[in-house]
């Protein structure tokens, strides 16, 4: 049996039309109480309370759709980055997804989460999906249930999910070794930051946040994502996935004019400005905006500094607070460290000369830990390519795996690492 986007299958495989063992489902919450779920392509289905999600928060959770254990989900607009997959949950999601059930008991879960997600068929989605540019692309239910999905023999399919199970976890493991190394070379960067910076030296005295920066503000989400204030966008806009190292000279989003006159909290800040993720996963991270940009609710913006603190010594400081901020910012339910715990710190500020014979000093440090972390990163890389194209060559029979026989093995996850904001939730 031969498929367009896979070649020759396994004689003893099958496939069948989508519409043939699922049909689309759309019942709607009356209370909206139920677990808010996500649909990414970086991690399939999961609970929106696991994210990073700062953008295109509803309302109200009322009349979202309900989705069961698996029950397969669609993000209809991002279908074609394989933003899809099978539901282990009870819970809701976007009323813009797609929602089908199983009519039969055809497909181990676990591998059926595996094979939508693969190259191929995120490819064949792709094909299917109708619109005038990558952004309006939608995958509707017609053509979804249309599409031809490999049906190998029950038993095999169990035989799959195993040894995936077994050998992704090995994958995942040495994956989170080099993560943690990087945890490590990190904290020592830290270390020889908060030395060089807190150390006291002749004239060093202190100066709040206020009296550094002449300008403080924060930023908004153009309302539910509405993508006309995306369309055709040349401001970039930051939020807090983009503060992922010490400069920042683009962003995954930007948003058009019409958005910047539609919402009077969207300001546009200068470029040599500090950007500061205030709650999410990336809380406390920040970067040095070299753009001038504009940015969402969860970050703060320091822009216009005074000529008594260089930008890159400010930046330093700002490292420096991370921690206490983050402590500071406990408490309440979401951590946030908020604006006026920023405003009301008191910076280090010795004589400008000192300034730059630190700044100096650790750029020297940062390029040396920088190299390691960039070749760890590289590796990771590597095993994660390899990983995925060993789950697609099983779970399309191009790798025989009945006759392995699998040891005993625990699942390893891969260590949580800030993720990428998922794509349009609404």
């Amino acid at each position: 049996m031969n498929m367009p986007w896979y070649g020759e299958l396994p004689e003893r495989w099958e496939t069948h039309r989508l519409k043939f063992n699922y049909k689309e489902v759309d019942y709607r919450s009356q209370t909206g109480d139920e677990e808010m779920l996500s649909v990414s392509h970086i991690t399939g289905v999961t609970p929106r309370s696991q994210k990073n999600v700062t953008m295109f928060m509803a309302e109200s959770n009322i009349g979202l759709k309900i989705c069961k254990p698996d029950d397969i989900v669609v993000n209809t607009m991002w279908a074609w980055m394989a933003a899809l997959g099978v539901s282990a949950y009870d819970g809701i999601v976007s009323p813009s997804y797609g929602v089908y059930r199983p009519l039969k008991d055809l497909y181990n879960p676990k591998y059926l989460n595996l094979l939508l997600r693969t190259e191929g068929y995120r490819a064949e989605y792709m094909r299917r999906s109708t619109g005038i540019r990558s952004s309006r692309l939608r995958l509707y239910p017609d053509q979804f249930l249309d599409i031809q999905f490999i049906v190998p023999p029950r038993e095999e399919q169990d035989q799959i999910v195993r040894y995936l199970d077994w050998k992704v976890s090995q994958i995942n493991k040495l994956i989170n070794a080099k993560r943690r190394q990087i945890g490590l070379l990190q904290e020592h960067k830290q270390a020889i930051v908060n030395g060089a910076v807190t150390r006291s030296g002749d004239g060093c005295t202190k100066d709040k946040v206020t009296r550094v920066f002449r300008v403080i503000g924060s930023g908004t989400t153009p309302t539910n994502g509405n993508q006309k204030y995306f369309e055709n966008g040349t401001i970039p806009w930051i939020n807090s996935s983009d503060l992922k190292s010490k400069e920042l000279f683009d962003t995954a989003h930007r948003v058009n004019q019409i958005a910047i006159d539609s919402f009077s909290a969207l300001k546009i800040f200068e470029n040599n400005s500090i950007v500061i993720a205030m709650y999410g996963a990336s809380i406390g991270n920040m970067s040095i905006a070299r753009i001038s940009y504009c940015c969402n609710q969860a970050c703060c913006c320091l822009a216009d500094i005074y000529d008594k603190m260089l930008l890159e010594y400010a930046y330093l400081a700002f490292c420096c607070c991370k921690d206490s901020w983050v402590e500071s910012s406990k408490g309440g339910g979401q951590p946030n460290i908020s604006q006026e715990i920023i405003r009301q710190t008191w910076l280090p500020l010795p004589p400008l000369d000192e300034q730059y014979k630190i700044v100096a000093f650790l750029d020297e440090q940062y390029e040396r830990v920088d190299k390691i972390v960039g070749k760890l990163n590289e590796e990771i890389s590597l095993l994660a390519e390899y990983r995925t194209s060993l789950i697609s060559d099983v779970v399309t029979g191009k790798l025989d795996v009945r006759g392995v026989i699998v040891p005993e093995y625990g699942i390893i996850e891969v260590v949580a690492d800030n993720e990428p904001l998922e794509n349009s939730d609404k």
